[in-house]
């Protein structure tokens, strides 16, 4: 059946930037200056959280004795001398996602946890920034991921109802979040793979962004 698909909300890294695997080795090198562990699944529960939301889980996990502000500001420091030396990848696909909707003239927006500074740099140097009109960040917003705030804020912003719209997320709290806004998530895994819970949230599950493409273009076309 035909679903009229009238715009496209990105998350950003690990969906569309090859970014989270620098960020989990950031944060272990930051740790280990602090004389703190940070295991791989603590790693994976940061994943699609915002600032507030990761500080928190940090905190329990870690304790409160552990200097959360200062190590965030150490991995940052960490992944920007990286990427000063790299740049950042984009994912396989993107490019020609891109091209498609906006040949479609289907709107498209980002809706990321990642803070708004930080996020305003990283699509300028992927060169992606003029793609994206509407950019939402997880600092601008009531409750992160898994809320759905974030999708409905974009929604709104898009002037387009959560049903015509399609998530593309690589985390579970974006799946869930996708879900509970009524919109259309489909997860393109990056770091985890999908559990039976997530699959059944979301509307397919797919392997790169050129399926994603498939996906978004058999919405369209019926």
């Amino acid at each position: 059946m035909k679903k009229t698909i009238k715009a496209v909300i990105f998350d950003m890294d690990g969906l569309m930037l090859d970014t989270q695997r620098l960020a989990i080795h950031a944060w272990k090198r930051a740790a280990e200056a602090f004389g703190f562990t940070l295991p791989d699944e603590l790693s994976l529960k940061l994943i699609g959280r915002t600032t507030q939301d990761s500080n928190e889980i940090l905190l329990k996990e870690l304790g409160y004795e552990f200097p959360v502000k200062d190590c965030r500001n150490l991995a940052l420091e960490i992944q920007s001398a990286v990427i000063s030396q790299r740049g950042i990848s984009v994912k396989p696909g993107l490019w020609q996602l891109l091209d498609y909707l906006e040949e479609k003239s289907i709107h498209m927006a980002v809706a990321t946890s990642t803070p708004r500074e930080l996020t305003i740099q990283r699509l300028q140097l992927s060169n992606l920034l003029n793609h994206f009109r509407i950019i939402i960040t997880g600092e601008e917003v009531p409750n992160g991921k898994p809320s759905p705030d974030i999708f409905l804020i974009a929604s709104k912003l898009l002037k387009t109802p959560p049903p015509r719209c399609v998530v593309l997320e690589d985390s579970f709290p974006g799946i869930r979040a996708a879900h509970t806004a009524k919109m259309i998530p489909i997860m393109v895994p990056d770091l985890s793979e999908p559990t039976d819970e997530i699959r059944s949230l979301a509307h397919a599950v797919v392997p790169s962004l050129y399926e994603a493409k498939r996906e978004i273009e058999k919405l369209l076309t019926g």
